[in-house]
């Protein structure tokens, strides 16, 4: 799955991308994992309200503040990395009826902390036996 990321920060709702991979696939009982192979990018499930989106920033912003880090000689993304670090870079789910089995709230967001950028994921679902 490829993303295009729109800003510096961002967090994407990809939950209805992964439930049409779900589909296309024709499992209907099993497991997803979404997986980030950037290391300034995250993976999270949470409630998809714009006021909590924006709290999850700022929160995320309290924890690792701008400066002070020694990989910024390098390229001056320390916090990016560091952000991703507490938030970690994948997540599983239950697959059932064909889709993701979600609590009531619940969507999964790809989060991006070094944009704008092209971002690649890798999804995988597999089958359970309890099919």
């Amino acid at each position: 799955m490829e993303i295009e990321t729109t800003s510096h920060r961002q967090l994407i709702d990809i939950t209805a991308s992964l439930d049409q991979e779900i589909a296309r696939t024709g499992v209907g009982t099993g497991i997803c994992m979404v997986y980030s192979p950037h290391t300034t990018t995250a993976i999270i499930v949470n409630e998809n309200e714009h006021g909590l989106v924006g709290d999850i920033l700022k929160s995320i912003d309290a924890i690792v503040p701008q400066d002070g880090y020694a990989h910024d000689r390098i390229d001056n993304n320390a916090r990016s990395h560091l952000q991703a670090v507490i938030l970690g870079n994948s997540a599983c789910m239950p697959v059932a009826e064909g889709g993701l089995a979600l609590g009531t709230w619940q969507s999964v967001f790809f989060v991006e902390l070094d944009g704008p950028r092209r971002r690649r994921l890798t999804v995988r679902i597999l089958a359970t036996n309890d099919e």
